[in-house]
Order: structure tokens, then sequence, then C-alpha cells
């Protein structure tokens, strides 16, 4: 059975095969050779090429800004660690496998590259002491540059990724093996998750071909065979095997038969519910076992979640403050009532906080909601599915600006300069909501609720409820700093494009 799919690697045209020549073929979109070896190589090129540019541009301002700003001038040693210190990063890098960087989620690719920061940084400093020349390397010279590489070379980084995926570059070529619901699913998810890398090209069903017009039962080997045949017809050494509830036996198998024709072999396993973020596998004398680190239990990187916290939420408060004076007139002047509202949330541990945001709606808001929603089933079936709704009359004039910026959220800084709230986390619930999420409350309650989170960055608004708890679920059960630092950047992206605000 084969059919055409010609949206799953966009940086393929797509070519019709023929049906006799891989029956067991679900999607596919092109019969076009890749060359992976000259276009990988191009890849790296351009990720070393854009570092380095980067580097250098990085290294120069902070030369330019010490010999105009900084005391003295700049030594003959200071100018001539700038190019041994941007080859050590890149080398850096290349050894913590950030060229091309497949297969590496965006808070896994952000601990590598402060890791090579910090260990260039640490390299530069042992070399200046074992060639005695410390004195002469400027102090400002080297925090400008390094800050600046540790800020900017992420986005330079996504900006060279992204301009190779519209130039049809970025991503390697794979073969999914799975069920047919399952493995179109897994390639959507490759799909959106572009940056990982992984560019789906295939999709084989190992339990049913075409025969006629009706469907015969195919052994794993003859489904192994086809994807072999389509990985040389196709230039593709990399397959992954989607299918979490086969028999440890078969896969044991299929693993081995694979490995003989493709260079990298993938499996996802059956582990939903269980936390990936933190998975290290260890070898016990030839037997797999996979070690769970829960950093929820690791009272350093709480502490570290704090300190981001205060920081955050000190130098925001300083930076803002004229802005939440500007707002809170313009609620008074927009409609009678005052410009902050409280609301009492469910927190860490299931105790209940005093919630704030600017006032959005009419003092007179509950009221009109039950008038609304008695007027209107299909309204009161959107209340009661996602607690919201994307018309509301109780919201304001102004409201309705501040929801679309989600600028009504800023007073929750003082949630978080008090405890109650993290920058970043699940979002507050009320009591009401408690059933609603079930055995994943007990998660929830393991973590304070954030002014930002998981599903804000990626949905917003537009995901269902359901979808909203298996998100906070996610960021609970793979909490890390540097998922935080992620959800940040991309808060920020949100808040300034105006996308979907809550």
């Amino acid at each position: 059975m084969l059919i055409l799919d010609r949206g799953a690697a966009e940086q393929v045209p797509s070519v019709t095969l023929a049906p006799a020549e891989h029956e067991g073929l679900l999607h596919a979109t092109s019969k076009k050779r890749w060359k992976p070896v000259w276009k990988q190589r191009l890849i790296v090129g351009i990720l070393v090429l854009a570092d380095v540019f980067l580097a250098l541009v990085v290294w120069g301002a902070a030369a330019f800004g010490k010999s105009i700003w900084g005391p003295g001038e700049l030594s003959e040693v200071a100018l001539a660690a700038i190019v041994p210190s941007v080859m050590v990063w890149v080398v850096l890098r290349t050894l913590l496998g950030l060229y091309p960087g497949y297969g590496l989620d965006s808070a896994e690719r952000l601990r590598r590259h402060v890791y090579s920061v910090f260990a260039t940084l640490a390299v530069l400093a042992v070399l200046a002491l074992g060639f005695k020349v410390g004195d002469a390397l400027s102090r400002v010279l080297l925090a400008c540059a390094f800050l600046g590489l540790l800020v900017l070379a992420p986005f330079a980084q996504h900006l060279a990724r992204l301009s190779m995926k519209k130039a049809g570059l970025w991503g390697k070529p794979v073969i999914t093996l799975s069920y047919k619901e399952t493995g179109a699913g897994f390639q959507e998810l490759l799909k959106q998750e572009w940056g990982i890398g992984y560019l789906p090209v295939a999709l084989l069903d190992h339990h049913l071909v075409a025969a006629g017009k009706s469907y015969r039962e195919v052994s794993c080997d003859e489904t192994l065979t086809d994807a072999a045949n389509l990985g040389r017809e196709l230039g593709i050494d990399t397959i992954i095997f989607a299918m979490p509830y086969t028999r440890r036996e078969q896969m044991a198998h299929m693993v081995s038969v694979a490995s003989e024709s493709f260079r990298k072999v993938l499996i996802v396993p059956n582990l939903n519910g269980v936390t990936n973020s933190a998975v290290t596998p260890r070898d016990f004398a030839g037997t797999l076992a996979i070690e769970i680190k829960h950093n929820l239990l690791d009272p350093w990187s709480q502490r570290l979640k704090r300190a981001l916290d205060l920081l955050g939420t000190v130098i925001g408060g300083v930076l803002i403050s004229p802005l939440v004076f500007a707002i809170a007139v313009v609620i008074k002047l927009d409609s009678p009532g005052p410009a902050f509202y409280g609301h009492h949330r469910v927190g860490a541990g299931g105790k209940h906080f005093l919630c704030w945001k600017f006032r959005t709606m009419h003092v007179d808001a509950e009221r009109l909601l039950d008038e609304y929603l008695q007027n209107s089933p299909v309204l009161r079936a959107e209340w009661e599915q996602n607690q919201k709704l994307r018309v509301d009359p109780r919201v304001t004039r102004v409201g309705r600006l501040l929801r679309q910026t989600s600028l009504d959220e800023l007073p929750q800084l003082w949630n978080v300069l008090r405890g109650e709230m993290s920058l970043t986390g699940p979002r507050p619930i009320v009591d009401a909501e408690v059933p609603k999420y079930g055995k994943v409350y007990a998660l929830y309650k393991r973590i304070r609720p954030g002014m930002s989170g998981i599903w804000q960055v990626s949905g917003r608004s537009d995901t269902g409820y359901s979808e909203r708890v298996e998100m906070d679920s996610y960021y609970v059960r793979n909490w890390s700093v540097w998922l935080d630092l992620v959800i940040l950047v991309r808060t920020v992206k949100c808040v300034a494009l105006a996308r979907g605000a809550r």
C-alpha cells in the first residue's frame, strides 16, 4: 500500500513511487537520492562559520569598546588571544556535539552551549597562567566577549538553522518503522520540532502491505528488507523504530537486522509519563538500564531556580516600573474599579495564595458571565471545556489589549518575589480545576506555578484544556533550569508578537 505524503519533508520535492517498488511503504516524499556526505558537511560548515563570524564580531566589539571606554590600551597578548580562544570554543562545541546537533532539543542545546562558553573561559585562564600572561589580559575585555558569546550564540545558531531550513538544507533524512497511526503522529512531531533535525522521509508499517485490493500480513524481515532497499536508493543512513509495544525479542531481532544496513538506529521506548530530560543509559554487564534523575529533588537546582526568579524579578521590576504605572492609570481611566485584581489560586503543596493581575474585566464580571452562559448553551459548553471564552463579555477595552499582549500578568512579579510563584512553571489554577487534573495534580503540587509555561509558549490559547494539563505534567517531570531559560526566551517572543495570550 502506498500513500503519497507530499508534506512529510518540505525540503524534498515529491516524486511518485510505483506501488510495486515498496509494498510496505505508507508514506514517502521522494525517490531522489540524497547526498548526505556533502550536504552534512555543508550544514556543519555553515554552523561553524556562523559561530566563528559571531565570535570575531563579539571580540571585535569588546575590544573596540575597551579601547574607547576602558583604561589603558589593549596589549598585544590580549589581541593575540582572540583567534586561539575562538578556535578553542569551536573545538569544544564540536566535541559537545553541537555541529550539527541533530537529536538535541532546545534545552539540551542551551546546556551544552553554556558549558562550551565556560569551558573555553577556563581553558583560556589555564593557558594565561601557564604562560604567565594573565596580567596582560583585560578582565573587561574577557567579561564583555564571553558574555556576548553566552547571550548571542544561541540566537545566531537558530538563525543559521532557520535559514538552512528555508533553503532546503537543514536536517537529515530518516526512515520510520512503526504502525500507521503511531508513525503518522510521530512524523508530525518531527516536522513540528524541526530544530531537532530529523527529517521524516518515509514511514513503513511492518504489519500489513497491499495485496491487490486486500491486505496481507508481512514478516518484520520483509519490512526491513524494504527499508534497507529504500535507504540505499535514497542514501539514508538512519532508521527510527517507533513501535513502543513491540516485544523485546522481536525488537532486538529487528535492531540487529537493521544495523546491517543503517549506520544509526534509534528506538522510541514505551516510557510515556516518565521523565526524559535527565535520562542516562547504563550498561550493567550487558544489561541495559536507564537512570532517571528527578531534578525537583535536587536542592541546588531548586536554589538556582529561585535565584533565577529573584534576579529576573528585581531586574525586570525596575525596568518595567514606568510601564506598570502607566497601565494602572489607563485602567482607571477606562472603567471604574481598582487597577489591580487578586484571585485565590492553588500553589505549591496545595496552598492557596492571592494571584495578582491588572484588572481586565468589569467589576460586575461574574454577573455578566452568568447571564452570558445562561443565554447560550454553546458558550456554556465552551466554558465548561476550557474554563475560558474566546469572546468574553466581561473584558474591558483596555483589558482586551492587555490580554492580547499578556501585560495583564506583570503584577505577578510580586507573587514571584514573595515566593508564591515562579517566572516559569505550570499555570496557576483554581480549586474548581483540581478534579480536571486528576492524577497529574500530585505532580502539579510539587512546584510553584509560573507566570509563563510550556503551554503559553507552545500553543497559547489555541490549546485545549487536556493538552495544557499534559504540558504542565511534562514540565514538572522534565523540569530543569535550561528548560526555564528556553521558556523565558520564547515568552519574550510571544509577548512581542502578541501571539494568542491567555
